[in-house]
């Protein structure tokens, strides 16, 4: 089984990325399949996560602009409570006009409002943490892969390169030709594992900003709407 570097050339240039799988040990093809399926689940998750964080954005801007216009915080959370369901800012609003609502009218007087504010704020707290969990919901998936694809598709390489110097003992040469298909499909996982896991880690590092930054703009809209609270309770008490 001789062939020579220029046979063994042609025959490589023939070579296409079906064939590298084809020509695989079965242990490296069932790596890249792994990869495979990680990387289109991957990048599944990238697209749902842009079109998220673009609405929540886009609705955040809107009800914020929405908020310091209304006349009067009830007529808003009813025209909230009409739309569609809320998320980020809106759904915080909900949640604490929700609160402020049930404490307001189940037991009413002067004392049902001393405890007003810390409820409406640990409800706000819990809204904020549910959102959050929403937010960071599958990214958990992105590192992951970002982390171990590359060390299956080194998985991989080893072995296919095991392979090849397996071939090299067998055929007691060291001839180009039987070393370099080994090779050839050894970096195909290798090229595998670095395309899956290279957007995996870019756009989960972008995620995670984002969710940063969603959390800071909830957290400042939660201090800002307890001013309000507490400014509705003194005016209730002095009244």
């Amino acid at each position: 089984m001789s062939a020579s570097l220029a046979d063994m050339l042609s025959a490589t240039d023939g070579l296409l990325f079906l064939e590298l799988f084809l020509q695989a040990h079965i242990v490296v093809q069932i790596v890249i399949i792994i990869l495979i399926i990680a990387s289109l689940r991957c990048w599944v998750i990238i697209f749902e996560k842009l079109v998220y964080f673009h609405r929540a954005r886009k609705e955040a801007d809107s009800f914020e602009a929405m908020f310091w216009s209304a006349h009067s915080l009830d007529e808003l959370y009813a025209d909230i409570c009409r739309s569609k369901p809320p998320i980020a800012t809106a759904a915080l609003f909900i949640a604490a006009m929700r609160e402020w609502n049930r404490s307001t009218s189940s037991e009413g007087g002067i004392k049902a409002l001393n405890g007003t504010q810390m409820r409406v704020e640990k409800v706000m707290d819990v809204t904020i943490g549910r959102e959050m969990d929403r937010l960071e919901q599958r990214l958990i998936f992105l590192a992951t892969v970002g982390s171990t694809a590359p060390f299956l598709g080194l998985f991989a390489t080893v072995w296919e390169i095991m392979g090849s110097f397996q071939a090299i003992a067998v055929s007691k040469t060291t001839s180009l030709a039987i070393v370099a298909p080994g090779l050839a499909e050894a970096l195909f996982a290798t090229a595998i594992g670095l395309i899956a896991a290279l957007p995996a880690v870019v756009f989960y590092n972008k995620f995670l900003g984002e969710v940063a930054r969603v959390n800071q703009r909830l957290e400042a809209f939660a201090d800002e709407f307890s001013a309000i609270v507490s400014r509705q309770i003194d005016t209730t008490n002095l009244g």
